[in-house]
């Protein structure tokens, strides 16, 4: 049997002998049906909130199972973002060692052309300075012979001239060094 407020309000007792103050006993069921009624009015209106609630509800967990999945992608992203970040740094660094090496190795070969290429010039230098010393004595030896044969085929050459013809000597290194 459900109770209401006028059900408690309209319950009537059996008289006995000796039995309770039916005025009290009616006071108390008045109060009783008051208080149940205000909290039967209460029940109504926070069912009728928690009804109203209910779409908010599941849209809020709705929401935040959206939020969890976003949540969880981003995180998966970012990781994988830092993975391809590590290897993409990873590559450039392994990259940049080879180019380095290479680089090193060029000017290695650069430095071994260089020394090549100078010490072929001072080859080449010391050649030409022979070839000079070789062409400034014979032309010195020539100019020698010429000198002598003239003073022998002509008498009239003075003192003072054979003098200055034997003052000339040929200085072979200072003549190269003044042409280079």
């Amino acid at each position: 049997m459900k109770f209401s407020p006028l059900s408690i309000k309209k319950q009537e007792f059996s008289n006995a002998f000796r039995g309770y103050d039916k005025e009290e006993v009616q006071a108390y069921l008045e109060r009783l049906a008051d208080e149940f009624e205000r909290l039967q009015s209460e029940s109504e209106k926070l069912n009728d909130e928690v009804e109203e609630l209910k779409p908010q509800l599941a849209e809020y967990k709705r929401i935040e199972k959206n939020l969890q999945d976003t949540l969880l992608k981003a995180q998966e992203s970012s990781s994988k973002s830092i993975e391809s970040s590590k290897k993409q740094t990873s590559l450039l660094i392994k990259e940049a060692e080879l180019k380095a090496s290479q680089i090193v190795e060029k000017a290695r070969e650069s430095a071994n052309e260089i020394r090549s290429s100078v010490i072929a010039l001072r080859e080449e230098r010391d050649l030409v300075i022979a070839r000079l010393k070789a062409i400034v004595s014979s032309q010195a030896q020539i100019l020698e012979l010429k000198f002598n044969d003239e003073d022998s085929d002509t008498l009239k050459v003075t003192e003072k001239k054979q003098s200055q013809i034997k003052n000339i000597e040929v200085n072979v290194d200072d003549i190269v060094n003044k042409l280079l």
